[in-house]
């Protein structure tokens, strides 16, 4: 299953054509019009709808939503996780969008309305959901000593690791840490020779806020279980220890499944470079980002540091 991951997948091929010497210049290029298109047809979405396992979960009703409510209620459980610090990473990915001039939902949202937002899947709202966007984005991939030939200001790619794990949650050993995001970090930090300690911030997947919490986790962010303490305390935030989501990740840039992966990339690209705007971050040497697919059957993980 690759679902969501697709982007960042097509991404990871591109880099290995391009290492192995089988092409020269590859053009990544994803879109997907979700919110006003053919995706809104009840076929499209009734095939959405069926994200998990065939046999084991989607024949009995649950959608994706429900999948990560099982995760969240489960991290609550283990860890204590509060709906409040399920809620700061959507107020605080809400005000980042708010300054992102290409996210879909420039809304800024206050903790209030985040933890009365209408009910999708206990315990998720409406704002902790990722929206259905339209969207596309692209990225150009050379061999390392040929990209001055194109700009000065290009982003070199020091890894890109893909894993996978099982589709169905009850085939997991454990549904409050995901192996494929683990594993896939494991491998890029050591394809990039690199710790989770020297990132300097992050696009991850937060099709769900759980799936940001979750994922701050598995990739050694933050300590197994401090993932909801973290994001309430700031940590997060753009002025925060490590800056997670400044595009305003899923939850406010939007989520055209199609395009999210190469997006995360063009956002990281864009901190390295400088040019966040509002949502510039001081340090902004080494990026990561975070493609999912499904409820964690997928991963990749893009490490990218500033030429």
């Amino acid at each position: 299953v690759v679902g969501g991951a697709t982007p960042a997948v097509m991404l990871r091929h591109a880099a290995e054509a391009i290492a192995a010497g089988h092409c020269e210049t590859v053009l990544c290029c994803a879109g997907e019009n979700r919110a006003s298109g053919q995706s809104r047809d009840s076929a499209v979405q009734a095939v959405a709808a069926m994200v998990g396992h065939p046999y084991f979960e989607s024949i009995y009703g649950p959608t994706i939503p429900a999948l990560y409510a099982m995760v969240a209620r489960r991290h609550m459980h283990e860890f204590g996780t509060t709906r409040r610090q399920l809620a700061s990473v959507a107020v605080k990915n809400h005000a980042n969008g708010a300054k992102n001039p290409l996210a879909h939902m420039r809304k800024v949202i206050t903790m209030e309305q985040a933890l009365a937002g209408k009910p999708v899947a206990e315990p998720l709202t409406v704002y902790d959901c990722s929206l259905i966007s339209d969207g596309a984005a692209a990225v150009v991939i050379v061999p390392a000593e040929q990209a001055a030939r194109y700009t000065s200001r290009f982003a070199r790619v020091r890894a890109v690791a893909q894993t996978a794990d099982h589709v169905a949650l009850d085939e997991k050993p454990s549904i409050t840490a995901f192996s494929a995001v683990r594993s896939a970090g494991e491998r890029a930090y050591a394809m990039a020779g690199l710790g989770p300690q020297d990132i300097e911030l992050a696009e991850l997947h937060d099709c769900f806020t759980i799936a940001e919490i979750v994922a701050s986790e598995d990739l050694g962010f933050v300590k197994k279980g401090d993932g909801g303490p973290f994001a309430e305390a700031g940590g997060s935030a753009l002025d925060g220890r490590l800056p997670i989501n400044t595009s305003g990740g899923l939850k406010s840039k939007g989520h055209p499944v199609g395009a999210t992966g190469v997006g995360q990339i063009c956002d990281v690209v864009m901190q390295l470079r400088g040019d966040a705007g509002e949502r510039q971050v001081a340090r902004h040497r080494i990026g990561l980002a975070e493609n999912l697919g499904g409820s964690g059957a997928t991963c990749v993980v893009t490490i990218l540091e500033a030429a």
